[in-house]
């Protein structure tokens, strides 16, 4: 569970070795301390043991005065003698840590007047500010030097509030202290930056990687890709690198492409616009030139220019439609209505022309209402010039079959007619512009080349598709387009 998390973010990878490294560095510094640390030891004098002693003889003698004190308030006279033997025990300690640690003992009031002292202690008034002073001081200062220390109390002595002072030059003691060395610190941070350099290593050798193939990349070389060795966010810039090289290799291939569409489209535009325009202008040139022997052949070139024209007219406004298609910039005008009464309608338009190329239309429509939402006027083009295909290059004589069927949320539109069989790389380019089967794309015995692609362009712009297949001699296109919902 920890470490999923682990691998896929740099920063938590990088603070677990910052920790790893901490660690070891500092049990390599604590280990070298140890051991450097006893060759470079160095004796100290220790005054702290001194004060203490001295501080336990003032607190046991306070604890004697309290009891005294404590049991002087109303004394029965016959507890008298064992007061007066306790305070000779009292006295009797004074004088043996007098004699035997030569500490002095005094007892003053609050103005600091000696009411009591030892036997070696000569003085009749204290400055008890100093002694305060000097006790705070003692207590706090490590450092203590070879100089007289007070431990001071406040007690109770003969009824009135007193301070026991206890003084003494402390016992010094003689203690050993490890020394600092420099290879303790220098161990641990040289242990510290390699071993940092080396878990990081294989890290900076994938950036390093990355590095390079930016610059590979962007050499031109859209070939190249970097591995992914990681999940976490260098795996991540490798993935968003793939895929940048990938999407621009995509984008630089569609830029190529349109622009070899673009000039092919020149090319085909030329060349459709420059045929029938040099037949009208050969006719124009016959007419102006008298080049006719009857009125009737000149009636004759005049409607052939005629023709032409319409022709030309046709192909321009194709052209033009498909441009618009193509870039969207038609408004559709969509309304709900049922696919089976626009199909039924105009396969009676087509019945007699059909039967005139010696062809019947089969129907193959359902009884149900299949609504869709289409622009009217745009997909009885597309299925018009479907119908129109189909009568142009059936088999005669022969029939062409409309069927619908739904398919599941979506209607789907197919026409079969018996034809010539094409390659499968011919069947895929049926809706290019400008593209026809036959290799001369003339349009002196067919359309334009736009029809089919058009009809693409009008069926797309509704969010459908448009396909050719074909099997056993029969050539289908299919038109699959969304269901609307009902009232609509």
């Amino acid at each position: 569970m920890i470490m999923k998390p682990m691998t896929r973010s740099i920063r938590l990878q990088l603070i677990l070795t910052f920790c790893i490294c901490l660690l070891a560095s500092s049990l390599t510094y604590a280990i070298s301390y140890s051991m450097f640390g006893e060759y470079r030891r160095e004796a100290v004098i220790d005054y702290q043991y001194g004060i203490e002693r001295i501080d336990d003889e003032a607190r046991s003698l306070v604890r004697e005065l309290d009891s005294l004190s404590s049991r002087q308030e109303g004394v029965p006279d016959y507890e008298s003698s064992a007061l007066a033997r306790r305070l000779s025990d009292f006295e009797q300690h004074v004088k043996r840590i007098a004699n035997d640690q030569k500490y002095k003992v005094f007892i003053t009031d609050q103005e600091g007047k000696v009411i009591f002292r030892s036997s070696n202690a000569a003085e009749t008034n204290v400055d008890i500010h100093s002694v305060i002073s000097n006790a705070m001081n003692a207590r706090t200062d490590r450092d203590y030097s070879r100089k007289e220390f007070s431990s001071f109390y406040p007690v109770n002595y003969n009824g009135q509030k007193s301070y026991l002072l206890v003084s003494a030059i402390p016992e010094p003691h003689i203690t050993y202290r490890k020394g600092d060395s420099p290879m303790s610190i220098l161990g641990a941070v040289i242990l510290f930056i390699f071993l940092f350099y080396f878990l990081t290593q294989r890290k900076m050798r994938y950036v390093e990687e990355l590095a390079g193939g930016l610059r590979i990349i962007a050499t031109g070389n859209l070939n190249y890709r970097v591995i992914e060795r990681s999940n976490d966010e260098l795996g991540s810039l490798a993935r968003d690198m793939n895929l940048m090289v990938e999407d621009l290799q995509r984008r630089i291939e569609e830029e190529r492409r349109n622009e070899r569409l673009k000039s092919e489209l020149i090319t085909n535009v030329s060349h459709d616009l420059r045929t029938p325009l040099t037949l009208i202008m050969g006719y124009l040139r016959l007419l102006h030139d008298k080049g006719y022997e009857t009125p009737e052949q000149a009636a004759g070139y005049v409607s052939i220019a005629y023709n032409k024209s319409e022709k030309l007219k046709q192909l321009i406004e194709d052209l033009f439609e498909y441009t618009k298609l193509s870039n969207r910039d038609v408004p559709l005008y969509k309304e709900g209505i049922p696919i089976n009464d626009v199909l039924d309608q105009l396969l009676e338009e087509f019945v007699t022309l059909a039967g005139e190329q010696q062809l019947t239309i089969n129907r193959k429509i359902p009884k149900e209402k299949l609504l869709v939402r289409i622009d009217v006027d745009k997909m009885i083009r597309v299925f018009e010039n479907l119908l129109a295909n189909a009568i142009k290059y059936s088999l005669k004589p022969g029939a062409i079959t409309v069927q619908v069927a739904r398919d599941h949320r979506h209607v789907m539109i197919q026409f079969s007619n018996r034809s010539e069989m094409l390659a499968d790389d011919e069947l895929q380019q049926l809706f290019e512009r400008f593209y026809r089967v036959d290799a001369s794309r003339s349009s002196s015995s067919g359309g334009s080349g736009l029809g089919l692609a058009i009809a693409k362009s009008i069926v797309e712009s509704h969010d459908g598709t448009i396909w050719a297949e074909q099997d056993s001699g029969q050539l289908h296109f299919y038109v699959k387009l969304k269901l609307a919902a009902a009232g609509v």
